[in-house]
């Protein structure tokens, strides 16, 4: 692919590939951020290189947690003057985190109690999906059953969770204090996106396009847009209302201190940013965790360096195995109990056999390594360290 700089993030300048000559190739520039270039998965560099090569594409990004996705690689960035790609951002628009404080001194959770608590969260929510949609400014309609009405309030599967943690460590105490955070409460986070509504909006315009890049001034782009930003607004919907279900559950008030997404295309420097699982580094406050047995950091983007990045940052640790291979690889080794407590002793409910083992610990990169990548690159301030208490799944088997 090219010459690596050193530093805290390293650039890439496309050769052309085998037997192609320089001067004919099409590929943008691709910048790495991470301190050893050895550590990216070739199969994730390749899916990078091919989105390189898209005629329109102006700059790539790769961020620490960059692995192989279903033909994109997932933790990167995608900048274009005047060309949008609905199939970069995916099926799952405006996925990301919510970040809040609960009204729970940590000297109070009981994991067990708290476990007890948590039982039909999976159902449909049985509130007013049409009048929630409305009240953020979103056509009734979404809530048709269709577009994956009954699925608000539900966190879904893959990665997606919800779990509460305690502050492990307050590396920041000014900044912290500013913030008016409580070091002492129980904190919950909510990892959910646009479910069934942003995989229509997708399917639909494959069907339309297919993967050809829209111009942006074009009615086919603008019309994407328009069901984009509503798949991002019914994500942000979905994760509150989540929230407030979990809290309820465990009889809990809460606030909420961050919501960001990871999923998107928006528009960036005269052109049109995409990122695919990557953290926004211009909207605030950031928190990225880490797999569902290891710390999550809460952090804040330094807006001097941004643009190194396309403002965007690493969105969690990253997949280390695909989910066929973590399941091989773990199920041989440990039985469904061993993983229901993790070595920093958080409990865990999960309760579909080969989802457990898909989204193991072990199958993600080292969060720590990649928040090192971040910082290295001057890209991040960490604020607090978050330790998980209980991270949940699904009760469904």
């Amino acid at each position: 692919m090219g010459n690596f700089l050193s530093g805290a993030h390293a650039r890439l300048i496309c050769s052309g590939g085998a037997g192609s000559a320089a001067n004919t190739c099409k590929c943008c520039e691709i910048t790495l951020i991470g301190r050893d270039p050895a550590r990216f998965d070739p199969l994730a560099l390749d899916q990078l290189d091919a989105t390189a090569r898209l005629d329109g594409m102006g700059k790539v990004v790769g961020l620490p947690d960059l692995h192989a996705g279903n033909g994109i690689a997932v933790g990167a960035a995608f900048w274009s003057p005047d060309r949008i790609w609905p199939h970069l951002v995916g099926s799952d628009i405006g996925c990301g985190m919510a970040l809040w404080q609960t009204s729970l001194p940590v000297r109070k959770f009981r994991v067990g109690q708290v476990d007890r608590r948590l039982q039909g969260l999976d159902d449909p929510w049985d509130g007013p999906v049409e009048d929630a949609l409305a009240a953020a400014g979103l056509p009734r309609e979404l809530g048709m059953l269709s577009l994956g009405g009954p699925s608000l309030g539900t966190i879904g599967g893959g990665n997606h969770f919800v779990e509460f943690q305690r502050i492990e460590e307050v590396v920041d105490p000014q900044r912290f204090a500013a913030l008016n955070a409580q070091e002492d409460r129980v904190w919950m986070m909510v990892h959910s996106g646009s479910r069934g509504l942003g995989q229509a909006i997708l399917s639909a315009q494959m069907d339309l396009t297919g993967k050809s890049g829209l111009p942006a001034a074009t009615p086919e782009a603008r019309a994407y847009l328009t069901r984009h930003d509503q798949a991002v607004a019914w994500a942000v919907v979905n994760r509150r209302i989540i929230a407030e279900r979990f809290l309820n559950a465990v009889g809990l008030s809460g606030e909420c201190r961050l919501d960001i997404t990871h999923n998107s295309v928006t528009a960036y420097r005269d052109g049109w940013l995409h990122r695919k699982g990557a953290a926004p580094a211009d909207c605030g406050l950031v928190v990225i965790p880490g797999s569902r047995g290891d710390f999550s950091y809460l952090a804040e983007p330094v807006a001097e360096q941004a643009e190194v990045a396309l403002s965007s940052l690493a969105h969690g640790a990253g997949r280390k195995w695909s989910r066929n291979d973590a399941h091989a690889r773990l199920s041989r080794r440990y039985k469904v109990a061993d993983l229901q407590k993790t070595r920093l002793s958080s409990h865990v409910i999960c309760e579909d056999r080969r989802l457990i083992f898909e989204e193991a610990p072990e199958a993600y990169k080292d969060i720590a390594g990649v928040i090192g990548d971040l910082e290295a690159a001057g890209l991040i301030r960490v604020i607090a360290r978050l330790r998980p208490l209980l991270s949940y799944k699904t009760r469904a088997s």
